[in-house]
């Protein structure tokens, strides 16, 4: 080092250290600047007309994920991304039947639930969507890698796929999804609700160059898959109802080879990293299934909820399908299909929850005796044997005027209560049993007292008739 090198160093020359601090300055009064253009850009209003995507071209000769995939490139203003493109006879198109239509859109808002119903009307207006993405628990982290759609055509399903092969063509892929959502508004996913459209949103929003596309209506079917099957097949997944809903061997497909949704992400992440592609044609085959078996779901929901007849249907389907139903207020049907589900058959646990809400739905419509029947079903060996008791003890003072009746009820409730069969450690029902144990001795209380006093007036009225007799 020479000797106007080691005199420069910045420890020993001011002037050189002078030089560099308003060389920095500068520098951070130029990114300042910078900054403030930046935010005044974000600002901007998002450009409303959506940017279409052009047809898919050749394939890529050069590229092994698109012909592992079997995938086209497609090109639209932001870039480039891969597209895939599959029609199944399977599963047959199902027209949605009105009654079905009326009871999936039903709210606590009437107008959303019109509009929904008008939008849902159109089934050419319908688009099947699911996505695979980089990890479960979704956050703006997350990336849709894989967005699968499908609609109804020549009386089968056309499924589409778009594939980013990096991040970087995330705005192609989104900008292709824009031009579908475009042409078919209405929205058909498993929950997608909670899950693909909220995630998908954010994906739009953080572009901050393509507008969210605006959805006609959105129909989820995870809710009411869980309503009608969750009593027999537990777990609501869709890969579970295809097995023991919609059955493998109608459907003419199956998930022999399928892959956990838990492994995607990982697939994903090591071909960034260079591994291999092969497993994402298997993740390309599940998101595929997937959408099959959406189109498939809703099949069968339309039918259950449009058919009074369903032929060999399970007690515990019907059961569920009577508890949807009496949510979406129709009860006389709810009502008819809950006494059909005790006909066909359901476990014990299933059976007396059935019989306490039939008894409840005609006790609301006035029929008293058949409730009082139902309730005298559930005394033995039931849950719901104390509010039996209880709903027993009603009628007969309230119904049949016989208080001696009410007051065996209400005594038999509390000795159930107090028998110790019904203590469970759980606090708050500790807390529930003290309730009702309070409210049975009050009600006791009440009607001893009632029973007491019409003996003092029968008795007064005896000993007034009999006072003539005796003067004489």
């Amino acid at each position: 080092m020479s000797d106007f090198e080691r005199d420069c160093r910045p420890s020993s020359c001011i002037s050189c250290k002078s030089g560099s601090t308003a060389a920095a300055l500068q520098r951070r009064e130029n990114v300042s600047a910078l900054d403030k253009f930046s935010r005044l850009a974000a600002l901007k209003p998002v450009r409303q007309e959506g940017p279409i995507a052009e047809r898919p071209s050749e394939p890529m000769q050069g590229d092994e994920v698109a012909r592992l995939l079997g995938a086209l490139l497609q090109k639209t203003h932001f870039g480039e991304h891969l597209a895939m493109r599959n029609w199944y006879s399977t599963p047959e198109f199902a027209e949605p039947a009105g009654l079905a239509l009326d009871l999936l859109t039903r709210n606590k808002d009437i107008a959303l639930s019109r509009q929904a119903r008008a939008a849902l009307e159109d089934p050419q207006q319908w688009l099947f969507l699911d996505t695979e993405t980089t990890g479960l628990s979704g956050g703006t982290g997350t990336y849709a890698f894989l967005v699968g759609i499908g609609w109804w055509d020549g009386g089968g399903l056309q499924v589409e796929q778009f594939f980013m092969r990096d991040f970087a063509e995330e705005h192609s892929l989104l900008c292709a999804l824009a031009d579908r959502l475009a042409e078919r508004p209405v929205l058909v996913t498993f929950n997608g609700k909670t899950f693909d459209w909220p995630l998908l949103e954010s994906r739009f929003t953080m572009t901050r160059r393509i507008a969210v596309p605006r959805l006609a209506a959105h129909l989820d079917l995870l809710h009411p898959a869980r309503a009608l099957w969750k009593l027999r097949v537990g777990s609501v997944r869709l890969i579970e109802l295809e097995r023991e809903v919609l059955s493998t061997e109608r459907l003419g497909w199956h998930r022999a080879d399928d892959i956990p949704s838990s492994f995607i992400p990982q697939f994903y992440f090591d071909y960034l990293r260079g591994g291999s592609a092969r497993p994402l044609a298997r993740v390309v085959r599940h998101n595929q299934m997937d959408l099959r078996g959406l189109a498939a779901l809703f099949g069968k929901i339309n039918k259950m909820l449009a058919e009074d007849e369903l032929g060999e249907t399970d007690g515990r389907d019907l059961f569920g399908l009577s508890r949807f139903l009496h949510r979406r207020g129709d009860a006389p049907r709810a009502e008819k299909i809950c006494s059909k589900a005790i006909e066909a058959g359901l476990p014990i646990e299933h059976r007396h929850q059935a019989s306490r809400e039939l008894a409840l739905m005609a006790k609301r419509r006035g029929d008293h005796l058949l409730a009082a029947e139902f309730w005298r079903s559930l005394l033995e060996g039931s849950q719901n044997a104390i509010e039996a008791c209880e709903q027993l003890a009603i009628h007969y003072e309230r119904r049949e005027r016989n208080l001696k009746q009410a007051v065996e009820y209400t005594q038999l409730g509390l000795s159930k209560l107090r028998s110790g069969g019904m203590r469970l450690t759980d606090a708050y029902a500790e807390a529930r049993i003290a309730r009702q144990e309070k409210s049975l001795i009050r009600r006791l209380a009440r009607l001893q007292l009632r029973v007491s006093s019409g003996q003092a007036v029968r008795q007064k009225k005896r000993s007034t008739a009999a006072t003539p007799e005796r003067l004489l």
